[in-house]
Order: structure tokens, then sequence, then C-alpha cells
């Protein structure tokens, strides 16, 4: 579990972030739960996209991805998600 100092940072380490996944219409399904995951651990924080034409509230599209993903939800602006894994290999990432 992250605390509020640890969310602010990784906040502001996502600022400049690109969403690199987008969620449509499809929803969220176990192929892309798995290429968020391998995401993940080359990046550690990722940006996801939730789109016009999802049919799922983007709150339930972010937690079905952090729970399937074993990520931490930092935040949902917008239609945004931001989701941190701490990477077992490639950390890159120190929080406070």
């Amino acid at each position: 579990m992250l605390t509020g100092k640890q969310k602010r940072f990784l906040r502001s380490q996502a600022h400049h972030l690109d969403p690199i996944f987008q969620v449509g219409k499809g929803g969220v399904n176990q192929n892309m739960i798995k290429q968020i995951a391998d995401a993940l651990e080359a990046r550690e924080l990722i940006k996801v996209s939730v789109l016009q034409n999802c049919e799922e509230d983007k709150t339930v599209v972010a937690q079905e991805l952090a729970q399937g993903s074993g990520a931490e939800l930092v935040q949902i602006i917008g239609n945004t998600i931001v989701l941190y894994k701490e990477s077992v290999e490639n950390k890159q990432i120190t929080l406070p």
C-alpha cells in the first residue's frame, strides 16, 4: 500500500508520461492485463487511457487492471489511470 507522500511523488513522475494502453469498447480482458503486467515490469509506472466508447466505469476498469496485474492504483484523473508496480529485475524508481 502506498502512502500519500509516495502517491504524490508518483503523480509528479507520471505527469510527463503518455498513455501506452487504451481501454475501449471491449473493456478489460486477460490479454490486456498480461500486456499491462509486462509493461509495468519494464517501466514500473504507466498511464492507461479509457476511451469514450468503453462501457464500464473508469473506476471499475482501474480496479480490474490494478488487481489483475498486481499493481497499485496511483491516480484516476479524467479518463486516464496511473498504475505503479515495483519491478523485480528492472528497478528504476526509488520511492520516498
